[in-house]
């Protein structure tokens, strides 16, 4: 199972979270992206229906595999103050 962390920081004259060094869009305040991090962790832990994918390799191929419904991460949320 992997792990996802969702760090509080600056951003952009606002407050946003940001995993693996990606950003949400900023937020007025720490307390509401701190708050909308720990609603998206949360729903980031929310099993879905297995379903079957199909995509194209870089060498022209397609690939046929089946994503599981159950295969969620663990998450958390870091605020350091």
């Amino acid at each position: 199972m992997s792990h996802v962390t969702y760090r509080i920081v600056e951003h952009d004259g606002g407050w946003a979270y940001t995993v693996n060094g990606v950003f949400s869009e900023p937020f007025p305040t720490r307390a509401v992206a701190l708050a909308t991090a720990r609603r998206v962790a949360a729903e980031q832990r929310v099993p879905g229906r297995t379903e079957a994918i199909e995509y194209e390799t870089a060498d022209g191929k397609w690939r046929t595999e089946t994503a599981e419904g159950s295969d969620r991460p663990d998450t958390d949320v870091e605020d350091k103050r």
